[in-house]
């Protein structure tokens, strides 16, 4: 795994934090709008929100909801990143019901380090050691990566090809070993993917 690579996923470790936090603030302000029970304090589903200072006060900022999909901006160390985040759709565990935290997957744009839309998981549980993990969309699987809760492609030569995929199908869906042998299935919806990239395909420009 490349250094790059490695600060990336504790990076977006303490990104999600923080935007646990705002999709809990949101979902809160929703249903407060819609009537529903006063709106909870909102608290991150993981670490600490305030864990997303660690990325240099980096506070990601949602500019735009598209389907299942956020797109966020943040500035750690004063360099910009801007992702795409969604949580699954559905989740299965065997055997079921087995504990884990929540799982996320983001595509990032690093303008900086020239990275557009790299694909990785925050599965929500620690992997196990050398095992294998794969992303199915559009009909076609692609090995992943994994490395402590994250996943990414292993040819970084297909990740245009499968992103142009998670653009046109409707959902894609990840599975994973965890370190005590739990097998996981977790499915993404990709409504609103495509609209979710093309605008931070716009404001990651400037």
């Amino acid at each position: 795994m490349s250094v790059r690579r490695m600060l990336t996923a504790l990076g977006l470790s303490v990104l999600v934090c923080g935007v646990a936090g705002l999709a809990q603030a949101q979902s809160a302000s929703s249903k407060a709008s819609k009537g529903a029970a006063k709106p909870a304090a909102a608290k991150p589903e993981t670490r600490p929100a305030a864990a997303a200072a660690v990325a240099g006060g980096a506070e990601p900022t949602l500019i735009g909801q598209f389907g299942t999909w956020g797109a966020y901006t943040a500035t750690p160390n004063g360099k910009k990143v801007c992702f795409a985040l969604a949580k699954p759709s559905s989740s299965k565990t065997n055997p079921p019901n087995r504990p884990r935290d929540p799982a996320y997957a983001f595509v990032s744009t690093r303008p900086a380090e020239k990275v557009t839309n790299e694909v990785s998981v925050m599965i929500g549980y620690t992997l196990k050691p050398g095992s294998e993990s794969t992303l199915e969309v559009g009909g076609a699987s692609y090995a992943m990566y994994t490395q402590g809760d994250g996943l990414w492609i292993k040819n970084a030569a297909e990740e245009e090809r499968m992103v142009d995929a998670m653009r046109k199908a409707a959902d894609v869906v990840v599975k994973g070993v965890s370190a005590k042998g739990t097998e996981t299935t977790d499915t993404f919806s990709l409504k609103g993917l495509s609209q979710a990239l093309d605008k931070l395909a716009q404001d990651c420009k400037r």
